[in-house]
C-alpha cells in the first residue's frame, strides 16, 4: 500500500455504500464502518480494508461475492478457482441484489470478514471518499495465528505472571492495546496520503 491507492477523493456523481465490516469469531467484536464511492475497485477496496482494520498487507486474501470469489494474480487464481479483482468494481460485483459478502486476510490465520453493504440515500457531495466513519477495537496482530492463538496471545499480554507475558510483549514490540482505534489517524491517511519515507525525502 506504499502508493497509498486509497487516499480519498472527490467521488464523480455515483452512488456511496456504506460498508459495516465485522471480524468473525472474535469477542467482543472487532468492526469497521467505511464509505466507499460504489465504483471502488476490489483491490482498492481491499487496501481500504487493511488501512481501517490495521493489517500490514503480508498475506493473500479474498472476496466471496456471490457465487464467486475474487483475489489478485499472485493467489494463482486458475489453482483457486478465483477470478481476478484488478477487473472488478465493488458495484459489478454486488450487482442489484447482493448485499453482503465475505473478505478473507491471510488464508492460514483464516480473518474472515462479514461485509454487509447499504446505499446512502444522501451522501455528502463535497466530502473525499472513501472514509472510516466509526469502528470499535484493534484487530489481531500479524501472524498471531490465527482466533483461538490470539486469545491466548492475550491472556498471555494481560498477565504479567503467565509464563510467556515478557516473550508475547518482546514479540509484538512491546505493547498492544487491544481496545485501540484511532478513527483520525486513519482518515489522516485516507485524505492526505502515508508520510513519505526517509528516502524519499
Amino acid at each position: 500500500m506504499k502508493g497509498n491507492s486509497v487516499a480519498a477523493r472527490k467521488p464523480r456523481l455515483t452512488k456511496i455504500y456504506e460498508l459495516q465490516v465485522e471480524l468473525q469469531d472474535i469477542t467482543p467484536l472487532i468492526w469497521r464502518r467505511l464509505w466507499v464511492p460504489s465504483n471502488i475497485g476490489l483491490t482498492e477496496l481491499h487496501e481500504l480494508i487493511q488501512l481501517a482494520m490495521g493489517w500490514m498487507n503480508s498475506h493473500l486474501h479474498s472476496f466471496e461475492i456471490g457465487h464467486h470469489a475474487y483475489s489478485t494474480a499472485d493467489a494463482e487464481l486458475d489453482d483457486l478457482n478465483m477470478l481476478d479483482e484488478d477487473k472488478y468494481t465493488l458495484e459489478k460485483t454486488l450487482g442489484p441484489d447482493i448485499r453482503e459478502f465475505v473478505y478473507e486476510y491471510d488464508f492460514g490465520d483464516s480473518w474472515r470478514h462479514r461485509v454487509q453493504v447499504r446505499e446512502l440515500e444522501k451522501p455528502n457531495r463535497n466530502a473525499h471518499y472513501p472514509l472510516c466513519v466509526a469502528g470499535e477495537r484493534a484487530a489481531p496482530p500479524e501472524d498471531v495465528g490465527g482466533t483461538h492463538a490470539y486469545e491466548e496471545f492475550l491472556q498471555a499480554i494481560e498477565n504479567p505472571k503467565h509464563p510467556q507475558h515478557n516473550d508475547t510483549l518482546t514479540w509484538v514490540g512491546g505493547v498492544f492495546d487491544p481496545e485501540g482505534f484511532d478513527l483520525n489517524a486513519i482518515n489522516r491517511i485516507l485524505r492526505f496520503g502515508y508520510p513519505p519515507e526517509d528516502d524519499d525525502i
